[in-house]
């Protein structure tokens, strides 16, 4: 009887020794996780943030290239110095340019100014006329038109595909970029193109 005692109470020690472990170890995981929770959440908006954008460690100078207005005037990047450009390159064609298009409007509605400015960049080689009847068909009201019916500007620029996106400092240089669609009037968006429109 006394054996079969010292062999319970040695069980059940047992068991409450697996219990404390478990116990502890999920206290110190819940403690860690607790602590890392900022850095979490800050990770994670700034993924949002980003969207996906490519941002180089340093500014890169831009190839000169040129392009049209609606009127059919040359432009290039250097009319636009001193202003943070998000360069847009698309196409009516291409399917996700037209679904984004409208939220790049809104964001040109939301930041545009005399230091930030959305230029939504067409190749198409019908012209200016397609697409400002685009324009006018999905209701693009702040977007200026600009035109490339050369596609120079993909080589120039080195776009791989459509819709590629340019963020360029105020002296003309590239910050990164982001190729593909995306949610543009979002406010991790706007934070995030503010954090590089107001800096110093």
């Amino acid at each position: 009887m006394k054996s079969l005692l010292v062999y319970m109470n040695l069980k059940v020690g047992f068991a409450a020794g697996i219990i404390l472990v478990v116990v502890t170890t999920l206290t110190i995981v819940s403690l860690r996780n607790e602590k890392n929770a900022p850095h979490q959440a800050t990770d994670n908006a700034r993924q949002l943030q980003h969207r996906s954008f490519v941002m180089h460690d340093v500014p890169r100078p831009l190839p000169g290239f040129g392009f049209e207005d609606a009127e059919g005037r040359p432009v290039t990047l250097s009319d636009f110095e001193g202003t943070v450009v998000l360069l847009n390159v698309w196409a009516i064609w291409c399917v996700p340019c037209r679904e984004e298009m409208p939220t790049l409007d809104a964001l040109q509605a939301e930041l545009g100014n005399s230091v930030f400015k959305v230029i939504a960049l067409s190749i198409d080689r019908a012209g200016a006329d397609v697409v400002q009847d685009f324009y006018s068909e999905i209701g693009i009201r702040n977007l200026d038109l600009f035109i490339d019916p050369t596609m120079k500007t993909t080589t120039a620029l080195g776009i791989p595909g459509l819709p590629t996106t340019l963020l360029i400092d105020r002296n003309g240089r590239e910050l990164g970029r982001l190729v593909g669609p995306t949610e543009w009037a979002t406010a991790e968006m706007i934070d995030f193109l503010k954090s590089h429109i107001y800096t110093d």
